[in-house]
């Protein structure tokens, strides 16, 4: 099993925080929003990790290498960041995952390692993280289940009152699937008019040709995802709290 991270954004939402400094380097309660996540990665046994670069990547690639020596990394830059999003960030992933199963990060979400155990361990093939414990509004990724679990919908767009709660950023994703991912997010790319949409748009393609999904309900465990400065305050609360 391999990890993703999608590492590749500006940030702006947060600036000035980002003006010098990867959002990924950030500190919440005295520890980098990378280091915590790797560390995470490395304690639940995966040890081959792809970051996909753009803003400030050098900051990235040195506090990795300095920090986590031992860990099997491979730096893909996303050369068009500024113009682009997740899925345009994802698909560049493809020759280093080709057909092995893979949990998927954005680099700005800061979670308790349970949730990522939780997901490691858990008996879908696919599956999205889902926090059901939450208010939702227009910038979430909001999520719609039917029978079993199973995800038919993944979207901000979604109306929140059929929601059943959020995805938080972090998704696993089996090799067969891989492959169908992959070439589905090579179509969506080839136009430019798709080269702002988020790599759940992918997914859903894949849902709506019955490729299953499902959602693994992880409410009661701490995650923020730090998109502005008043999350990245929240993030500091919450993580400081003793567990």
């Amino acid at each position: 099993m391999k990890a993703i991270i999608l590492a590749a954004g500006v940030g702006s939402r947060i600036r000035p925080l980002t003006n010098n400094c990867p959002k990924s380097l950030l500190k919440v309660d005295g520890k980098t929003i990378l280091e915590m996540m790797l560390s995470h990665i490395q304690d639940c046994g995966i040890h081959e990790v792809i970051f996909v670069l753009g803003y400030l990547q050098e900051q990235i690639k040195e506090y990795v290498k300095t920090n986590f020596p031992d860990l099997n990394t491979h730096f893909v830059t996303n050369g068009r960041y500024a113009e682009t999003n997740t899925g345009f960030s994802l698909m560049l992933t493809k020759d280093l995952i080709q057909d092995s199963t893979f949990i998927k990060f954005d680099a700005d979400v800061v979670f308790d390692k349970e949730i990522l155990k939780k997901l490691i361990e858990c008996e879908y093939d696919n599956c999205l993280c889902v926090d059901k414990n939450i208010n939702l509004d227009a910038e979430e990724i909001k999520v719609i289940v039917k029978d079993n679990n199973r995800v038919i919908k993944a979207s901000k767009t979604v109306n929140p009152k059929d929601a059943v709660g959020e995805s938080i950023g972090i998704e696993k994703i089996s090799g067969e699937t891989a492959k169908l991912l992959f070439a589905e997010l090579e179509i969506m790319m080839e136009d430019e008019q798709n080269h702002q949409e988020y790599y759940e748009g992918a997914y859903e393609r894949l849902m709506e040709d019955h490729v299953p999904f499902y959602a693994l309900e992880i409410s009661g465990l701490r995650w923020v995802e730090i998109d502005t400065q008043e999350d990245f305050i929240t993030a500091g609360q919450i993580f400081s709290q003793q567990t």
